[in-house]
């Protein structure tokens, strides 16, 4: 009876990273934050100085607030679209179900980075790599 070969062999380099509490904190606030300066409408605000402070440091915190940078931008066309489109009154309700859209997503990003895991928004057009 023969052995058969080993199919691969394992390598190091090739494992993932283990994302640090800190990473994971800095990726959450790029995603929270945009909240809390979305209010003001300055939602670009908090994923852009997470990636300015934190980007060059870390993959992990830079792919969550590239992500969350791409999100913002989307959402702050859209909401001048569809405040645009309040004119001919289809923007009364697209911009409410948007907002929901927004926030629960947030959350979901949010959450995600929290528990050390990667996360895409949906319906994005990604302009910042």
């Amino acid at each position: 009876m023969t052995v058969p070969p080993p199919q691969g062999s394992w390598d190091p380099r090739n494992q993932p990273v283990p994302v640090t509490a800190e990473d994971r904190n800095w990726a959450m606030a790029a995603h929270v934050g945009s909240i809390v300066t979305a209010w003001f409408a300055l939602g670009l605000v908090a994923p852009l100085v997470v990636l300015l402070v934190r980007g060059n440091v870390s993959p992990y915190v830079r792919r969550h607030a590239v992500e969350s940078l791409n999100f913002q931008l989307n959402a702050f066309v859209l909401t001048i679209v569809f405040a645009l489109l309040m004119f001919v009154l289809i923007g009364f309700v697209l911009l409410p179900l948007y907002g929901i859209f927004y926030l629960v997503f947030v959350v979901i990003g949010t959450i995600k980075a929290g528990n050390g895991e990667e996360f895409r928004y949906p319906l994005t057009v990604r302009v910042v790599n």
